[in-house]
Parts: structure tokens; sequence; C-alpha cells
């Protein structure tokens, strides 16, 4: 290693989990990760107690099961026992750092998801703070994404074999820095990720607000600057989820999610009007319901397997165009669209989504998303470049391009017309 090495945490994780540790710096309990909803109660006495007009304004986000927050309140209101222990709060990958260096710290970016931050200020937030009743004392120290703030203790060399007293920047989670991974830096530049979840994300240099709460607004890992995403909680866990209760057909030695794919791509689009609502784990944009659940709507006796494959495919698709089409609402700037994730190495799922965003998109060279941002954090800290931008420009390249089909396009646009009209009768079904 030589003298400009760092070293980085900010890998992809769960990044709005709550990690909770005593006066000793022991885990008090297991930690309470992002697809963990049971907190839906505390989301609805914490907006009615500041008001969902000011939360939003507050911290530009509503209050949802998924962040930091409402976890810290299930746990103090369930588990007192353990509360009563609890002298810091962190996110999982800051529970890392902190084994590293043994210093207390979050990045702007990932502190965004714990309804805890002025992400509009980029400071906690008093407001929030007071309505729950939080000393600040539990929160770790804020820092941008590429800033250094420790270094690698005794103890952090030998878990991790890193260098004593390398310096650690505080680096982000997996979407800002899965962004810088992919260039998705200055405003105009567009993401649709399809991992387990799926995430429409657009840089800004402000911080844009849903006044609705339809999509987040965070702090991105670049200084002075904003990213607005909207988020499918269940997007390639549909497939997955096809996968494992249904198979992935006969194998002939290939990747089954190849063979998904390939299957999905010998139905015409459109899938004779099959439809798919990916909510398996509830929806986040643009529903804000955990309660809602997935459909599979206008199933015929003509319809095959591969038409329920490929009906995924596009619902997924259809459930990240929401987010692209509040973007238009708020005049959120999309200059170019570039895929990422499982969905990226898809050939089928590209051109579905450039069908379905009636876009060109792009899949850049480097694969590894959060990891590759990641790096790219720690050289900016490194002085290795001078900006997040200038490391970007020099090291990311764009490998593929997928076109949209007109022809299929508009096939596309009548099918997601239908699509938006499937949630409010499902859900009214489902109330009922």
């Amino acid at each position: 290693m030589g003298a400009n090495d760092v070293a980085c945490v900010g890998f992809s994780g769960q990044m709005h989990g709550a990690v909770m540790l005593d006066e000793r710096g022991q885990v008090v309990r297991p930690a309470l990760i992002w697809c963990d909803v049971r907190t839906d109660r505390q989301c609805r006495e914490l907006t009615e107690k500041i008001g969902a007009e000011r939360l939003i304004q507050a911290t530009c986000n509503p209050a949802l099961a998924n962040f930091t927050l409402t976890k810290l309140l299930w746990v103090r209101e369930n588990e007192p026992e353990n509360w009563a222990r609890v002298r810091s709060v962190m996110l999982p990958k800051d529970y890392v750092r902190f084994r590293l260096t043994g210093e207390r710290a979050i990045d702007m970016a990932d502190a965004s998801g714990t309804l805890l931050l002025d992400v509009a200020h980029r400071k906690w937030s008093q407001v929030m703070l007071n309505a729950a009743e939080m000393d600040e004392r539990l929160l770790p120290k804020l820092f941008e994404s590429p800033d250094v703030c420790g270094k690698v203790s005794v103890a952090g060399a030998a878990a991790a074999g890193l260098r004593l007293g390398t310096p650690v920047v505080a680096g982000a989670g997996d979407q800002a820095a899965g962004a810088v991974g992919m260039g998705i830096v200055a405003p105009g530049a567009v993401s649709a990720t399809i991992g387990t979840s799926g995430v429409v994300f657009a840089a800004t240099d402000r911080p844009a607000l849903e006044p609705k709460g339809r999509l987040h607004t965070f702090c991105h890992a670049i200084p002075g600057r904003w990213h607005v995403m909207g988020v499918t909680q269940a997007a390639g866990l549909s497939l997955r989820w096809f996968r494992d209760q249904f198979g992935a057909g006969r194998d002939d030695g290939r990747d089954p999610y190849e063979r998904l794919s390939d299957e999905a791509a010998t139905v015409a689009p459109g899938c004779q009007g099959l439809l798919w609502t990916p909510y398996l784990m509830g929806e986040r944009t643009p529903h804000l319901d955990p309660l809602a659940r997935g459909a599979l709507v206008g199933l015929t006796a003509s319809h095959t397997r591969a038409h329920v494959i490929r009906a995924i495919l596009e619902g997924v698709a259809f459930s990240l165009r929401d987010t692209f089409t509040l973007f238009d609402e708020m005049k959120v700037e999309v200059n170019g669209v570039r895929l990422g994730g499982g969905g990226a190495r898809s050939a089928p799922w590209r051109q579905i989504q450039a069908d379905v965003y009636g876009r060109e998109v792009e899949i850049v060279e480097a694969e590894e998303g959060a990891a590759y941002g990641a790096a790219i954090l720690a050289g900016v800290g490194a002085g290795i470049w001078k900006s997040v931008d200038e490391a970007c420009a020099a090291t990311i390249r764009v490998a593929t391009t997928v076109k949209a089909k007109p022809e299929v396009v508009s096939v596309m646009n009548t099918s997601y017309a239908a699509y938006r009209k499937v949630y409010p009768a499902t859900r009214s079904i489902m109330a009922s």
C-alpha cells in the first residue's frame, strides 16, 4: 500500500438499518434492516404529531417504515429494557467503520434516510429530534462522502488486515455510491437500477421537494448536491420469487436468470394484456403503502409460463416508470438514463426498459456498482482526483447503448396506462 492508500467504507448494504450500541460499544440487539416494515404504527403516530406537511419540509421525506428513526421508536416502545442500554445508534455500514476506526461517523447521503436529517441544510434536524424526544448525542458525527473521518485503529488493522493508520473516508450508502459508480453526478443524469429493489435516481443541484412525499430527496455523495429517487420495493425480488416458486426451466448449465430472460423473450411485447404489479413487500413510489400487494391481472387460458415471466419484467419496468412520471411533474431534468444492477445484465430486460421509458438507455463498463463508487470516493479522499466529477470523468465509460423501438413504445404506453389502473382497484379489494 502506498502513501495515498485510503480504505473507504461505502459498500452496498442495508442503508436504513438501525444498529444500537451500549456504553461499551457493544451491540444491544440485532439490527432492524430497511425492509423490516413492522413500524407502520410509529410512522402514523409521528406524522400525526408533527403534521405531514411540516415533516416533509423538515426532512424532505415522509415517515416511512423503512427509515431508521421509526425503528428506534419501535425498540423504545416495545423493548424498553433494550432501549435503556442504548448510548449510540448508527447504520450497519457505519458500524463496520466504527469497528475499523473507533469513530462514530455517518455520511450525508445515508443520514438522509434516517428521518433525522435536515436534508436541505445538511445537518441534524432539531424539529425531528424534539418531536421524537431523541438526544442528538446518540447520533454519529456528519461528514460529506469523500471526507476522511477516521483512521484504521490497532483493532481494525488486526481484524481487517489493513495498514494501521490508513485513512477511512465517509463513503456512502448503496444508492448514492452506486450512482457515483455509474457517473450519475451532475443534474440531468439519471439511473434506473434493478436489484432486489428497484431505484430511479436523478442527480440535482437543489433539494427538489415532492410535496406528497412520493419520492425521496436525499443529500448526494457529492458535497453541495442532492438527489431525488423513487423506489420499487420488490423489483428483482419479483423475478426471484417466480424462480423460487416455479423454477427457471430446464437446467442447461446457464445462470437461472439468463434462462428466465430467454424464456420471456419468446413472448411479444404487451404479453397479450397480462399485467404484473410488483408489490410483494408493499410499495414506496408512488403509493407509500406498506399494505399494497402484488397482482397478476388479465390472465387467460392462452397465457403461458413465458407470458407470466415477461409480464413480471414489464411490470417492474412500469413501476420504475412511475418515478419518471413524477420527475415530469416536478420538472426534474432527465438528459440521459443509465441502467444498473441485475436488470442491466439481461438483454431482454434492457430492451424492455428502453421501450417502457421511451428513451435510449446506456450501460457502463464497470458492473461493480456501489463498490466501484466507493472506490471513486476513496480516490477523491486520497487526493488522486480533486472532485467526484473529475474522478467520474476519468474512470467511467459507456459500454452499450440500447435504443427504444418506436413501434414497441406505443404498445408499452397502452400497457402502462392499464397498469396505472390496477393498484386503486386491488387496494380497494384488499381494504374491503
